[in-house]
């Protein structure tokens, strides 16, 4: 009894002494709480337990979405660093060639892809010429008929095509990915505007997570850097 006795007046000390280290233990002042609750009886409510219940179910909502948005947070600013990082890689190159090198391996490493392809329109598609370039480039430019990139970003329906588009693949097209289709389940597509004495373009990222892009995602970092490609390209067709 004595030893008891002793280790409740260290327990009362150590209280009285910083009492403000109780109040800030969830755990011990639930536990309290609790004890105070059974000793009052069954028959007899107490609205100061049910209140505490209720203010810590909402003190635990809104340390989720605390939590939520500092994740979002940081995962904006770390796509943001990325796109940043892409659009000086953009800039670089001093010929179309190492432009398109640059696509291939830096700009494919800093966005996090496993495929990347430049698709431009031209009315001399499937021309020898075309091909030969294509094939000299590494696959990372694909020269496509006039109508085909609308074609591709819309399934075919009649609707208008969007400057992102983000979705799942279930069936890669080969004509699009080559060799890496098969490993494709995710792409995201940029519609670029090069001009008004040139057809349309595109780049294509293509992912061999299916997560990676989808539908709910935003689009505002990848229409900046589809804005900053239209306008390198452009430099490069004249």
């Amino acid at each position: 009894m004595t030893t008891s006795g002793n280790a409740l007046d260290h327990i009362r000390d150590q209280i009285l002494s910083d009492p403000g280290s109780i109040l800030e233990d969830r755990a011990l002042m639930k536990a309290l709480i609790t004890a105070d609750s059974r000793a009052l009886g069954e028959n007899v409510v107490d609205l100061r337990g049910v209140a505490m219940n209720r203010l810590e179910a909402r003190y635990e909502r809104l340390e989720d979405t605390h939590r939520s948005v500092i994740a979002a947070a940081y995962e904006n600013l770390a796509g943001m660093g990325q796109v940043n990082r892409a659009v000086l890689a953009l800039l670089e190159p001093l010929d179309f060639q190492e432009f398109l090198a640059s696509l291939k391996n830096e700009i494919v490493g800093i966005l996090k892809v496993d495929n990347l392809r430049l698709c431009l329109e031209s009315n001399s598609a499937g021309h020898p010429v075309q091909e030969h370039l294509s094939k000299e480039f590494g696959g990372v430019l694909g020269i496509y008929g006039p109508g085909s990139i609308d074609e591709y970003l819309t399934d075919g329906r009649n609707m208008t095509s969007r400057v992102v588009t983000l979705r799942q693949v279930s069936q890669p097209s080969e004509t699009l990915y080559g060799q890496y289709a098969a490993w494709v389940q995710s792409e995201a597509l940029l519609k670029l505007d090069l001009g008004p004495t040139n057809l349309p373009g595109m780049l294509a990222l293509g992912s061999e997570d299916p997560h990676q892009f989808g539908p709910k995602q935003g689009t505002d970092l990848l229409t900046f850097f589809a804005g900053a490609l239209e306008r390198v390209l452009q430099r490069w067709l004249r």
